[in-house]
């Protein structure tokens, strides 16, 4: 006899991999709740990438005085407040939390408010203002999500060590920072505070910043902090630090021994995020998350060990922390309870997008030059600046390259690799020729408008076939 479950599938968290699932599978003709004890949209919508970008945004517009003054323009910024830029960020979180709310509504999507925690593999106790009570569900997706990593000797305490969380509420910002990390997270904050006239001094254990990213691309980017002003120090660590009155001193460990004193007003670590798994239950179900740092391993369809309980984003060992990776991770895990045919068993890593919004943006996928070299996959490689391209040259937006790898045999892209100016815009051409199966040398025919950035793409594309045009 079939269950009578209160739910057909249950979605634990509301961030862009649980609202997208609940979403996907209500429209798939499913009975379907979300829990959340936060605000509706998750880290990501209120205190991750959508505040961040609007800051960004907004940085990047405070940076552009020196353009106006070029013109003859006077600008007198003694009147700026960053509480101005706190606020929008905020009124953007608000407004697009909302926005979830309203396509939850629209989808009969109901929403539980409380924290979550499962019970056995079919049910789930919510925890909420008005008290316990526990549901039912066919199946349960944990979307749970993560939030800052700590790092031993650098607690936050939300006044001098902060957290990327506690950067993005400051309505103040200090005169000097350090910011330990130079992950996207860390990256993208050393962008904004220089840009708000911040003395910024990152560090990086590694021996470059987006130790993940293209070297070539992350050495291009160092060169273009450097000359911003951004203190850059990789190989590098914090070895000591003392909160003194109003500041903190600091000495930084880097490469060849060499250390740096310095005094600062915050220190900001960004070091890495920590899976919210937890306080979810997952050992009331036995499933063990304590030998890969707290992180789910999931088989097809992001079905965990217990079949009904799926887990997506960023609390599974295999993600990237990536929205749009949760997402389509949410989709195939509500199609799969549907019973509809998913896209496929599991997302391709390979062609996931990853993107750091400073300026010039990154944006790239699939392997890396130092990634291929390592794994013995053979390829050949081109790069085009953007200062052949016109239009770069004609917005002031000439610092940056398109880097692609291609498989000498095949022709298939292995990989793409933009800095540069709407990297995050370009970089999806790329990616659609891979999964389509264009090789470079169709993109390499295709006519593309002139004067845009997007013939960097054409050219790029020309230079892998041996006969780029304006390089």
């Amino acid at each position: 006899m079939p269950h009578n479950y209160d739910y057909d599938a249950l979605i634990i968290g509301s961030g862009p991999g649980g609202y997208v699932a609940a979403i996907r599978a209500a429209q798939l003709g499913q009975k379907v709740a979300v829990v959340e004890k936060g605000a509706l949209g998750g880290v990501c919508l209120n205190i991750g990438c959508i505040p961040t970008k609007s800051i960004i945004h907004q940085a990047e517009i405070f940076r552009g005085r020196s353009k106006l003054t070029a013109m003859g323009v006077a600008v007198d910024d003694s009147g700026f407040k960053y509480e101005n830029v706190f606020n929008v960020s905020r009124r953007t979180a608000d407004g697009l939390s909302k926005g979830v709310a309203y396509l939850l509504k629209k989808n009969n999507v109901e929403v539980i408010i409380g924290a979550a925690r499962l019970v056995s593999s079919h049910e789930v106790a919510v925890d909420g203002a008005d008290g316990s009570r526990t549901v039912t569900a066919r199946a349960v997706i944990a979307a749970t999500g993560s939030r800052p990593r700590i790092i031993p000797g650098l607690e936050f305490d939300g006044k001098r060590i902060l957290s990327s969380d506690d950067a993005l509420m400051l309505k103040e910002l200090p005169r000097r920072a350090l910011i330990v990390g130079s992950g996207a997270i860390g990256v993208e904050f050393a962008h904004i505070m220089n840009a708000f006239g911040v003395e910024v001094h990152l560090v990086e254990m590694m021996e470059r910043i987006l130790p993940l990213d293209d070297g070539e691309v992350t050495a291009l980017l160092t060169r273009l902090f450097t000359k911003r002003g951004i203190k850059v120090y990789t190989s590098a660590k914090i070895s000591s630090h003392k909160i003194n009155g109003e500041s903190i001193d600091a000495v930084i460990d880097g490469a060849g021994g060499n250390m740096t004193a310095l005094s600062v007003d915050k220190i900001f670590v960004m070091a890495g995020r920590t899976p919210n798994t937890d306080s979810v239950g997952f050992e009331n179900l036995g499933i063990d998350t304590s030998a890969s740092n707290g992180f789910i391993e999931t088989g097809d369809y992001y079905q965990t060990a217990v079949k009904s309980v799926y887990a997506i984003g960023d609390i599974i060992a295999s993600s990237p922390l990536l929205a749009h990776a949760a997402s389509a991770e949410g989709e195939i895990a509500a199609e799969h309870i549907a019973g509809h045919k998913p896209r496929a068993a599991r997302v391709d890593i390979m062609s996931i997008p990853g993107v750091v919004y400073c300026e010039p943006q990154t944006a790239s996928f699939g392997l890396t030059e130092e990634q291929a070299v390592s794994q013995n996959v053979p390829f050949v490689k081109a790069a085009f600046p953007y200062r052949g391209c016109g239009k770069a040259v004609a917005t002031d937006a000439a610092d940056g390259m398109v880097k692609l790898l291609a498989s000498p045999s095949t022709k298939k892209i292995l990989g793409a690799h933009i800095i540069g100016s709407n990297a995050s815009e370009l970089i999806h051409e790329l990616l659609l020729a891979r999964n389509a199966g264009i090789t470079p040398a169709q993109i390499a025919t295709m006519i593309h408008a002139h004067p845009t950035l997007s013939e960097t793409i054409m050219e790029a594309a020309r230079a892998i076939e041996g006969w780029a045009v304006h390089a």
